[in-house]
């Protein structure tokens, strides 16, 4: 049972200033002497780093497509635990979810499980009256979604904000503040969306700043911390990392468990065993590999591995005892040229690779194992080239592992999601990592030795298995 005091900001629509409002939140209450805890709904990385850094805590994501809504209320209870407040940033418009699947990832929904009160933020930089017709709309669309309260976004004059509050009087949604356009809360963007904290730290650092002293000077913040008390209990056990890895059935361990796949991807023939010893795990993260999910490193360290991140930027040899690799998303693209100057690197873990430990990589991890990005080197695990694409891939996907793998048995069923502006060519190997079901049909990734290489973002907390199975692999010290 959580009793974490608790508010959902969300927005009708994408670029109504969401994040501006939630950093702003979660920064502005933590001044006050708040712990804090940040939440994003959906897959995206980015943002919580920003909330990281306004909080001090974790940025946690909370996305019912890719973990399933039986895991959003202990997710949160894991994040939020000993907290006196928790913020949860939605995702896109409050209603908003996958393609074709109703409620489902929406804002809305993580809104309803969470038994959360929702703050709809709004930009009314090119309205008056019709903000209330507006508010009304999504206030009394979904009678399950508690909208209390409105801040408005981009308020032009106090002559703008005295007519949006008059609009608003009637609507019965209480204004709890009004932010001024200011563009030094502005924080960069390009291809795939916000330049991450890792890369701007610094500037990052007084963005956060600006946006805390614009809510502080906007918001209600007692009004707003009231409503968020008012959330009541929310049922439930808390996630637990320890817990979730543990065998929950014999079945969970074939005959494959203990071993590498060979290098088609199907189980080699010797006797299953799990080694014994050290195994150290180490997690690329850096300005180029920012993408990540805290739980991945929680259920990595629960399976028994001692988890090490390094800098693929900055460090040329992998640490000390590595027996297991995990490279995670990213910009890879973006650093091209000091990645591939950082030829002792590549060198280890191509050697690493090759010598069988498992090596589990997602999108920029994939670029960073093929022969060459945008014509540089790269590791030259993978028999594949990357390069740069105008097309955006976005969206989740539903997959099957095609054969077994250091992550997942043959026909194991995981949900993820794609997010890119690259290419690899060819898109998938003699033994692919994944069968995509949808938007169209097609098999994709590589798996070869003990690598496991795709697009596909996963989280590993809807499969602990994933990292049991990984670790138990692991090369040991």
């Amino acid at each position: 049972m959580s009793s974490v005091p608790r508010l959902v900001v969300a927005a009708p629509s994408s670029g109504s200033g969401k994040t501006t409002v939630a950093t702003g939140l979660m920064a502005a209450f933590a001044a006050r002497g708040l712990a804090v805890s940040p939440h994003k709904v959906g897959p995206d990385y980015i943002d919580p780093g920003y909330h990281a850094l306004a909080t001090g805590r974790v940025g946690r994501n909370l996305d019912s497509y890719l973990c399933g809504t039986e895991l959003i209320g202990p997710l949160f209870a894991h994040g939020a635990r000993g907290c006196d407040l928790a913020v949860v940033e939605g995702v896109m418009g409050l209603y908003d979810g996958a393609a074709g699947e109703g409620e489902l990832a929406s804002t809305a929904q993580v809104a309803k499980l969470l038994r959360a009160p929702v703050v709809l933020v709004v930009d009314a930089s090119s309205q008056s009256r019709s903000v209330a017709a507006l508010v009304h709309g999504f206030a009394s669309w979904d009678p399950g979604v508690r909208v209390a309260g409105v801040i408005l976004n981009k308020v032009g004059s106090d002559r703008h904000e005295a007519m949006l509050r008059e609009a608003l009087d009637a609507s019965g949604v209480p204004v709890l503040g009004a932010l001024r356009r200011a563009p030094q809360v502005g924080t960069p963007s390009r291809h795939l969306g916000l330049v991450p904290v890792a890369e701007r730290r610094a500037e990052a650092v007084e963005a956060v700043a600006a946006m805390a002293a614009q809510v502080r000077a906007g918001c209600d913040l007692d009004a707003l911390f009231a409503l968020a008390r008012g959330a009541g209990e929310l049922p439930g056990v808390a996630w637990d990392a320890a817990g979730a890895v543990r065998p929950s059935a014999p079945a969970e361990h074939t005959a494959t468990a203990g071993r590498a796949p060979t290098t088609d991807g199907t189980a080699p023939s010797t006797a299953p065993g799990t080694p014994s010893g050290t195994r150290r795990v180490a997690v690329a993260g850096g300005p180029a590999f920012t993408f990540s999910y805290a739980e991945h490193a929680e259920l990595l360290t629960a399976a028994g591995a001692e988890v090490v991140v390094f800098d693929p930027l900055r460090d040329e040899r992998l640490p000390e005892g590595t027996g297991g690799l995990v490279i995670g998303g990213g910009f890879p693209e973006v650093y091209a040229p000091e990645l591939s100057a950082n030829e002792p690197l590549r060198k280890a873990v191509a050697e690493l690779a090759f010598a069988g430990a498992p090596v589990a990589a997602e999108c920029a991890g994939l670029l960073y194992l093929a022969r060459e990005l945008d014509g540089r080197p790269m590791c030259g695990v993978i028999d594949a080239t990357a390069r740069m694409d105008e097309r955006l891939t976005l969206g989740y996907r539903d997959a099957v592992a095609v054969g077994d793998s250091v992550l997942a048995v043959a026909g194991r069923r995981m949900r993820g999601h794609e997010f890119h502006r690259t290419v690899v060519e060819p898109g998938a190997g003699p033994a692919p990592a994944w069968g995509v079901r949808a938007p169209e049909r097609r098999v994709e990734g590589f798996v070869q030795r003990g690598v496991h290489a795709s697009y596909l973002h996963t989280h590993w907390a809807s499969e602990p298995g994933v990292a049991r199975r990984f670790v138990e692999r692991c090369l040991t010290s």
